[in-house]
């Protein structure tokens, strides 16, 4: 047992947040397979639609100031395990609202904001950050006022996804903090144990994408989830036939015929058309 904060972990794999793979359904497969934690998607403390958090994960917000921080919050803290403030965006739209990473370099906002969040929740609070010359000093400051971990993707905004992380920026921060860091940044099954000797946690984002059994292998729990799996939940909670069509291509990845599939998906103009694709293809 590991912990973040009072939060107690079965184990140090977790789920990074992305905001379009990771619906109720996705997660609940990568809990079943064994990963400890399970992030939402960034979401913006002013949406007003329902958030669906049967599988308590830990909610991701992002903001530019604290409008409706304390509201969200309060709405959905039982429903929550932990809540964690998004620093590290690249996107075109966060650099256009100045949110996400680009709010990085406003450093007296990015206190109001984390101190807004921690006095609203007794649960854990995690802050996301990117790779910049004010990384290691939010780091710092979110210590400071309580927080009990870091997470790092140690890219900067202009890498995006691409290139090498910076592994040496991400030591270099970790030494500067007493609580928890938790890499983030092409975590796979080969690097994940040289990883974990260098840090409390790992999240698992792009790689996990369309492959919940990431987590089985690495928990060694004998469990295969396959796409009927997820359109099962999928159904159960009603997500958009568009949500599913595009969890129906991640599911294809590294798989037999994979391309070919993958035309055909694009074709589909139903939930019952994929499914006779899978079931075409045998399931895979």
């Amino acid at each position: 047992m590991v912990k973040i904060g009072t939060l107690n972990l079965k184990n140090r794999f977790l789920l990074a947040p992305m905001l379009e793979p990771n619906d109720i359904a996705f997660r609940l497969l990568c809990k079943k397979c064994g990963c400890g934690l399970v992030f939402t998607g960034m979401t913006n403390p002013q949406n007003k639609k329902e958030q669906i958090l049967e599988d308590k994960p830990a909610m991701q917000i992002f903001a530019n100031n604290t409008k409706d921080i304390k509201n969200f919050i309060k709405k959905y803290d039982k429903s929550v395990s932990l809540w964690d403030f998004n620093l590290g965006c690249p996107s075109k739209l966060s650099k256009k609202l100045q949110h996400g990473a680009f709010l990085q370099k406003n450093i007296e906002e990015v206190k109001t904001i984390l101190s807004e969040i921690r006095t609203s929740t007794e649960k854990p609070c995690t802050v996301k950050l990117r790779k910049s010359k004010y990384s290691i000093e939010i780091a710092k400051l979110a210590e400071t006022l309580g927080f009990n971990a870091i997470i790092i993707h140690p890219r900067t905004i202009e890498q995006g996804y691409s290139g090498n992380p910076d592994y040496k920026f991400a030591i270099e921060l970790k030494s500067n903090v007493k609580i928890p860091v938790i890499y983030s940044g092409n975590v796979n099954e080969k690097n994940v144990n040289k990883i974990l000797k260098d840090f409390d946690f790992v999240m698992i984002g792009r790689y996990a994408i369309g492959n919940p059994n990431v987590f089985s292998k690495l928990t060694n729990k004998r469990i295969r989830i396959d796409f009927f799996d997820y359109l099962k939940l999928a159904k159960k909670y009603n997500l958009t036939y568009r949500q599913i069509k595009f969890q129906a291509m991640n599911f294809t990845k590294d798989k037999v015929n994979a391309k070919e599939i993958r035309r055909e998906l694009i074709n589909a103009k139903n939930i019952e058309e994929i499914e006779k694709i899978y079931v075409n293809f045998g399931n895979l």
